[in-house]
């Protein structure tokens, strides 16, 4: 129903929406399931997006909300699918990053590694722009899942060996 909306009116919403659920998250103390996605291009890059409504200045993983009794591999599929218009090859569950966020709500994020290919296509709305960036050339403005997601999967990637 919300892609009927003009994407910038939909954005709008986005934005007032996320501060929304943020606090209420906050109030009612939950714990929140996701999950994020390292997807990795042929040439070994990563797939990073920039949201239009939540840290709009950062570069992110891709990923959204896991739904009751989802499984993060398929979850993050999804998403990838829904956010860049790229399918996920090969993916497999790398680790939980669990955090109190600020405002008291738990984030459990699911992380999940994979290949992909093809170009990104952002859908203008909840994705502003999406890349693939070296890991040897980040940009500045990465977000610090990112780095998280990348330490655990570096330990994931040390324990397969």
């Amino acid at each position: 129903m919300l892609d009927r909306l003009p994407a910038p009116l939909h954005r709008l919403l986005l934005r007032a929406g996320q501060r929304v659920r943020l606090r209420m998250w906050g109030l009612l103390g939950r714990e929140v399931r996701g999950c994020l996605v390292l997807a990795f291009d042929p040439a070994d890059r990563m797939l990073l997006v920039r949201h239009s409504y939540h840290q709009p200045g950062c570069w992110l993983l891709p990923g959204g909300g896991l739904s009751r009794g989802e499984d993060p591999v398929a979850a993050s599929a999804r998403e990838l699918a829904e956010e860049t218009g790229c399918q996920l090859h090969g993916a497999c569950w790398i680790g939980t990053d669990l955090r109190v966020m600020p405002g008291g709500w738990r984030n459990r994020v699911e992380l999940v590694a994979g290949r992909t290919s093809g170009t990104p296509r952002p859908d203008g709305r909840e994705i502003a722009e999406a890349a693939f960036f070296s890991l040897g050339a980040l940009p500045p403005a990465t977000g610090i899942s990112v780095h998280v997601g990348l330490a655990q999967w570096r330990a994931w990637q040390a324990s397969e060996r």
